[in-house]
């Protein structure tokens, strides 16, 4: 998997051997404010590793163990698979654990935003600075810029004008009637009104004739600049505030009587600057950048240059925002979102790091150590600005399977904070619910992490990736599309809700729901993301800032608390435990007959996917793309929908519903629908030139003709060995 490095690339602390250039950043950029001895550090670096390393290999180990087990038994059993069978089965090999007693967790010093309000979730490559900056920023967003910038509005803009106003008219009138459903007057719209000031401590409001009020006054919450001639008012709705920015022109080139020049919307509640799915870093020095924007974000010192034509720009995180209580007190909120960081998993090894045995380390330690030790500089931080509020340093764990995995990971940390003199628990847990062994023994993982876990969430493209993979001996499965209408899709978004509220989620933890893939179809969002907070999730992911702002509104029209509460009332936890007959029953294609028409349509719609994704991840280094589909519809795409692309096709190719030869053929097509759609990019190098020797394509293909046997079906693997073999033919 690794290119050999020379002894000369490494430097020796402790036992461990450290690539150059990474004991420079953490010696002289992490450690450098911290009263950190650097050789204390790698001593405890060393000592953590050498309690988790084999532990850590034990469990791999153990997946692939438990894997073969289960091929063996689905071969065993074909056409007789039967629920109460398979069950019995998976808990005589251990993959299914012994029910726990009801419990609740006890988390405890947990930020509000993550607590106990609900709104939209950021998920960003921590490792591109200007995205990082830009996603941390996207605590407030303009809603005018959102519906101006989307197809939410229907209305065609003037392509000869910066700034077309009848557009804007369309805009303006969308924001009213929203201002209407979630701050409403006292028989008025706010569309009727020409000016907003403030009165002896409330909010007054003028109309042509008349002078109104808020049905709720309590939703006024503060204003900037005079009471006469405000220059901002601040409501709130369902713990999300809401600014409406004034000036004496209003919008330019529209005709606003209340002066108003826009509203912003709290966005981005939370963010998780990812060091995983959306990112490629396969060495130390794409890790060094990985963790070197962490740091600046941690220090809040993190900025970035670009130039847009010849205009250079200038991105750096923002301040806290000052208000006026309608009393005249100051306050302040935050002008970031609260940050969470994602780690890599246990799977990978990296040869950034060499052990004692010069064999390279767990990535998934390191990152832990890392991360960890960069989030001090938010802990030490006494002034404004801080991340945490309550002094806690939040890392999600992605791709853990089962309780056992969960417990390794809380012990991680638990002697990470030792090392570090940190209290117990100052490391909280957001738990990704995206691998079978997971979620059908999801309460037993909550427990394992009761006094850290903040987070659990759904993910339809992994956890299908490795329902795919764990049952690819059961036989030929669905078309991705229709997979989401089988039983156990339901099952499993249903239970991991009901899990989560019967655990004591509500008030100390996120439960949250996937992505939306689709950046641009925002229309498309705003009318159906809102069943993620009828579902009782009280946050789900989004690809922009500008997503985050439209989908803000979400949790405007929809109360999530009363849902949760609502829903806690009929929860019976007998009914939990009966989910697991369906999250055992892969979504088989039985007798459903696919024509030769469908199964082109699904080799073409895969393959290139998988093609537009990996080209820019070999080459370029690129971990997230837009990737535009056959019908030129851009899709973000990350390993997670690699991964269940590539284990489809393989658990198809097995299954003999198509041939190597069909699969090859797809893909010299699509290769070069990807290079005329990238033909307007001057850095894209096509496949097309050269494709039996390209290292891209040749990615892609091993993706699928090797899935059935790469572990667990992740793409990792292939996708690092690829990467490294690119960058070596490039230098």
């Amino acid at each position: 998997m690794f290119e050999s490095k020379k002894q000369s690339d490494y430097l020796q602390r402790d036992v461990l051997s450290v690539n150059k250039d990474l004991c420079d950043f953490i010696e002289n950029e992490v450690l450098f404010d911290l009263d950190i001895n650097p050789s204390n550090f790698w001593k405890n670096f060393s000592l953590i590793l050498k309690n988790f390393s084999d532990k850590n290999k034990k469990l791999i180990n153990k997946r692939e163990e438990i894997q073969n087990k289960i091929n063996h038994w689905y071969l065993s059993n074909q056409g007789k698979i039967n629920d109460d069978e398979q069950l019995k089965f998976l808990k005589k090999i251990g993959y299914l654990v012994n029910d726990v007693d009801n419990f609740k967790i006890n988390t405890d010093k947990v930020d509000n935003e993550i607590a106990s309000i609900a709104g939209p979730q950021l998920v960003v490559p921590v490792k591109n600075a200007r995205y990082a900056i830009n996603a941390t920023n996207a605590r407030w967003g303009s809603l005018y810029d959102a519906l101006y910038g989307s197809d939410i509005i229907t209305k065609s803009a003037n392509k000869k004008l910066s700034y077309d106003p009848s557009r804007g008219s369309e805009v303006i009138k969308f924001a009213r009637d929203h201002l209407d459903k979630i701050i409403p007057l006292v028989e008025a719209s706010h569309s009727e009104v020409i000016k907003y000031y403030v009165e002896n401590n409330e909010l007054k409001i003028k109309l042509n004739e008349k002078t109104t009020s808020l049905q709720e006054k309590n939703q006024f919450v503060g204003f900037t600049g005079n009471q006469e001639n405000p220059k901002s008012i601040l409501f709130s709705k369902n713990d999300l505030h809401i600014e409406v920015l004034f000036n004496s022109k209003g919008v330019v080139g529209s005709v606003d009587t209340a002066g108003i020049q826009d509203i912003l919307l709290e966005s981005a509640l939370t963010v998780i600057q990812d060091c995983e799915d959306s990112v490629a870093a396969i060495d130390a020095e794409e890790k060094i950048c990985v963790y070197r924007n962490w740091l600046g974000l941690m220090r809040g010192n993190l900025k970035t240059e670009f130039y847009k034509g010849k205009n250079k720009i200038i991105r750096k995180l923002n301040y806290e925002r000052s208000y006026k209580r309608p009393n005249g007190e100051l306050f302040s909120l935050p002008g970031r979102s609260l940050l969470l960081v994602r780690n890599v998993g246990h799977l990978m090894m990296t040869n950034a790091i060499l052990g004692r045995d010069k064999l390279p380390i767990p990535e998934g330690i390191m990152d832990a150590i890392i991360t960890t030790t960069i989030g001090l500089y938010d802990l030490k931080n006494k002034i404004e600005n801080k991340n945490s509020k309550c002094g806690s340093i939040y890392i999600v764990k992605p791709k853990m399977h089962g309780p056992e995995e969960v417990a390794f990971t809380c012990n991680l940390f638990k002697q990470i904070e030792e090392s570090l003199n940190l209290p117990i628990n100052t490391i909280k847990l957001g738990i990704m619910d995206e691998e079978r062994r997971t979620s059908i023994n999801l309460k037993a993982c909550i427990y394992e992490a009761k006094e850290r876990i903040i987070f659990i969430n759904t993910g339809f493209l992994d956890r299908t990736g490795d329902e795919i993979h764990t049952s690819m001996e059961a036989g030929p499965m669905l078309p991705k599309e229709s997979i989401k209408d089988s039983e156990w899709i339901k099952a499993y978004e249903l239970s991991n809700v009901e899990l989560g509220l019967t655990c004591g989620f509500m008030g100390k933890a996120q439960i949250g729901k996937g992505m939306w893939a689709m950046p641009d179809k925002m229309k498309s969002m705003f009318e159906t993301k809102d069943t993620h907070l009828k579902s009782g999730a009280n946050c789900a992911w989004v690809p922009s800032p500008t997503a985050a702002t439209i989908h803000a509104m979400h949790y405007h029209l929809i109360n999530v608390k009363n849902i949760q509460k609502k829903m806690l009332q009929k929860i019976n936890n007998n009914s939990i435990d009966n989910y697991r007959k369906y999250l055992v029953r892969p979504p088989l294609l039985k007798n459903i007959q696919l024509t030769k028409k469908d199964i082109q349509m699904q080799l073409d719609n895969n393959a290139q996917g998988i093609l537009g994704y990996v080209v820019r991840w070999i080459n370029d280094g690129v971990g997230c793309s837009k990737v535009p589909n056959l019908e030129n519809i851009g899709l973000m795409e990350d390993r997670a929908t690699l991964r269940i692309s590539s284990q489809l096709l393989s658990n198809w190719l097995h299954h003999k519903i198509c041939s190597k030869k069909d699969l090859l053929d797809s893909f010299k097509r699509m290769a070069l629908v990807v290079d005329k759609q990238n033909k307007d990019d001057p850095y894209y190098q096509p496949m097309g030139a050269d494709i039996e020797n390209d290292i891209a394509f040749n990615t892609a293909c091993l993706l699928v003709f090797e899935g059935r046997n790469q572990p667990s079906g992740y793409t990792e693997p292939i996708l690092h060995t690829m990467r490294e073999k690119k960058k070596k033919s490039i230098t």
